[in-house]
């Protein structure tokens, strides 16, 4: 899958899932998004922002956070101000990891995920992780800094067999 938005300036990503079935372990899902200066796009990030935290400069935050899955709408959402972000980086990779508390889940174990990508109004990208059903972890999708400084939006879903700390470490590790 791919998708190709150029001149995005505010983006928004959306994570919605069911609530584990009852008696059993809550599900939690997080937004993570790794960011990369513009001298070094791949390797180790110049910060990520995940589990209820925000970005140095504020341009990235991620302003709702579930550890259950329950209640209406979006269960996690990160809003992303590319239009304030700094010349200095040129590549922002998004992904979604699930937390390993009470053993091992993977993306089949979670009734009705989806995520979505949207610049205002405008959906640039979505997916509910069936073709990465057997991962614990995904990117969904990189925005990337063109030469004329324009921000631009590739969804492109990538499975892994990462915890969260392991995932931070891989997710940006090659082009989509």
């Amino acid at each position: 899958m791919s998708s190709l938005n150029k001149g995005v300036r505010k983006a928004e990503v959306t994570l919605r899932w069911d609530p584990s079935p009852l008696g059993e372990p809550a599900h939690d899902l997080d937004i993570v998004a790794a960011t990369y200066r513009a001298d070094a796009t791949h390797g180790e990030p110049a910060y990520v922002v995940h589990f209820d935290s925000r970005s140095p400069d504020g341009t990235i935050i991620l302003t709702r956070d579930s550890k259950t899955g329950q209640g209406f709408g979006s269960d996690e959402v990160m809003t992303l101000e590319f239009d304030r972000l700094a010349a200095t980086y040129g590549r922002v990779v998004v992904g979604v990891v699930i937390q390993q508390r009470e053993g091992r889940r993977v993306f089949a174990d979670i009734a009705n995920t989806l995520v979505r990508v949207l610049e205002g109004h405008t959906e640039l990208g979505k997916d509910d992780f069936a073709a990465v059903s057997d991962s614990t972890a995904a990117v969904v999708g990189e925005f990337i800094r063109s030469e004329a400084g324009d921000w631009e939006f590739h969804l492109a879903v990538r499975g892994f067999d990462a915890d969260p700390q392991s995932f931070v470490e891989v997710m940006g590790s090659s082009t989509y």
